[in-house]
């Protein structure tokens, strides 16, 4: 046994809050990021400018992809910089394996034929083919109808899924392709494609 007699604790005081460094807010990073991507929908739209087209397209390589998943990756999937965050994801993993996304693309691109009309891919689907066909989807961002850009990237996803089935990629790998589809599709669909058409 202790000869220590028990007393009530110390309250650190307020000044012992204000040396803890946090991160940011998740609702201020939430919001920066929306409004970031309505800025940039909005904008380009209204630049008319077809350079802007090209700058949202290498916009994950001019800032740097991880600057875009900082603020877009945790915004929701039926929100305009979650899509954001999807189309450049998309965007993003054509470009760094072209070779696998036509192998892929092509193995289901005649499983899934109102899809493959969607996506608007030149046949046959090589790896330029494709890298031209996802650049293309993303301008759309800046011109058109934003849900058609979401369908066009929705169809994509899909034929990449059945292609991936047909040649017995795992599981998870699967079901990944076809939420991004779902998640992609379900946005066209909804509140923020109205909202900006």
């Amino acid at each position: 046994m202790s000869d220590r007699i028990h007393h009530r604790p110390m309250t650190p005081g307020a000044g012992f809050f204000a040396d803890i460094v946090g991160g940011a807010d998740p609702a201020q990073v939430r919001e920066a990021g929306d409004l970031a991507a309505t800025v940039l929908v909005r904008g380009a739209r209204e630049s008319q400018d077809p350079a802007m087209a090209e700058r949202i397209v290498h916009l994950a390589e001019t800032e740097g992809l991880e600057t875009l998943a900082e603020v877009w990756s945790g915004a929701p999937a039926d929100t305009l910089a979650g899509s954001l965050w999807r189309l450049f994801l998309l965007r993003s993993w054509v470009h760094a394996d072209p070779d696998r996304v036509a192998a892929e693309y092509d193995a289901g691109h005649r499983r899934v034929d109102v899809a493959r009309v969607v996506a608007g891919v030149a046949d046959p689907p090589g790896p330029d083919e494709l890298r031209s066909m996802v650049d293309d989807v993303l301008r759309g961002i800046g011109r058109g109808d934003f849900a058609v850009t979401l369908f066009r990237a929705a169809a994509f996803a899909r034929i990449v899924a059945a292609g991936r089935a047909s040649l017995e990629a795992s599981h998870d790998d699967i079901s990944r392709m076809l939420a991004l589809s779902e998640q992609l599709e379900a946005a066209g669909h909804g509140e923020i494609a109205d909202t900006l058409a």
